[in-house]
């Protein structure tokens, strides 16, 4: 293993947290006898494509710094490779590394288990959801949720509180969503549903425990069905994602598959809180996609 590692930052991620937090976690790295560079980028697809150049140069690892859209786009640079991706999480969301149990707004910590993990060779090979040419590693949303997504990513004010407005107003618009799906290549059900979230992970926007009991490493999505119900019945559930107890819900089913199809009007997927596209899609669970350096206790931040 090359002694060269690659810190690859998004700067602006959690209001300038990005930057910030390449300096400690650098430094940890440094530390314990790593040779650092850091690549930037002057927009997601320059980044990505200087990302991939470092992996296809035989870099030591990718050690992601920022939030769940810089991890996103780090998956792109090293899934099916053999490169391991470290994560510095310092974003706001930060699912992926709570699904891993990383450190959250810790860069130094991140950065010194990041280090530890190197030198004992300390890998976790997790499983990744591929929908087209994407990859993803937590959840893949569409439905309602991606409506609120939408919304907000529309609005030009609102600041931190745009996506409880864009809620609010989905809510006042609410209606079910027509959807044929089809689970490991099976007959293709016709349902009525609020939402379709196919975890690979169990979280999303920001520890919302969707797919409370995904596991990132059995081979298999957990694919969370909330079914046709009033505006009144989903307000009683949606609170209970935050705690993963909606899943008892009688409007809430959940399959465990390797691959699933949907098809709808008018809905566009989100992976990784990324925007993937307009349904319809297929997505295929792909085991052992991507290395991943360490474990740790999750922070709770």
């Amino acid at each position: 293993m090359t002694s060269e590692i690659t810190l690859f930052v998004n700067p602006t991620a959690g209001r300038g947290r990005g930057a910030r937090a390449a300096q400690p976690a650098a430094s940890a790295l440094r530390d314990a006898g790593f040779s650092v560079r850091t690549v930037l980028g002057e927009d997601a697809d320059d980044a990505l494509r200087r990302a991939r150049e470092a992996v296809a140069e035989g870099t030591g690892a990718l050690i992601a710094v920022g939030g769940d859209g810089m991890m996103s786009l780090a998956l792109q640079a090293v899934a099916g490779t053999l490169t391991p991706l470290g994560v510095v999480a310092v974003g706001t969301g930060n699912d992926f590394a709570r699904a891993l149990g990383m450190p959250v707004r810790d860069p130094a910590a991140a950065g010194r288990l990041a280090a530890a993990a190197l030198k004992s060779g300390a890998v976790r090979d997790i499983d990744l959801g591929r929908a087209g040419d994407r990859w993803f590693g937590s959840v893949l949303a569409s439905g309602f949720d991606s409506r609120v997504n939408d919304r907000g990513n529309r609005m030009r004010w609102g600041g931190r509180f745009k996506y409880d407005l864009a809620m609010l107003a989905e809510l006042a618009a609410f209606r079910p969503v027509a959807y044929r799906m089809s689970l490991d290549g099976g007959p293709v059900r016709e349902i009525e549903a609020t939402l379709v979230a196919v975890g690979n992970g169990s979280t999303y926007g920001g520890g919302m425990r969707i797919c409370a009991d995904a596991v990132m490493d059995d081979g298999l999505f957990d694919v969370t069905v909330v079914g046709d119900c009033t505006r009144t019945t989903l307000l009683k559930v949606f609170p209970k994602v935050y705690r993963g107890t909606h899943l008892g819900h009688p409007v809430v089913s959940v399959h465990r598959v390797s691959s699933i199809s949907l098809e709808a009007v008018g809905v566009t997927a989100y992976a990784d809180g990324e925007p993937l596209g307009a349904l319809p899609l297929t997505a295929t669970c792909v085991p052992g996609a991507v290395r991943v350096l360490g474990t740790g206790p999750a922070t709770g931040k």
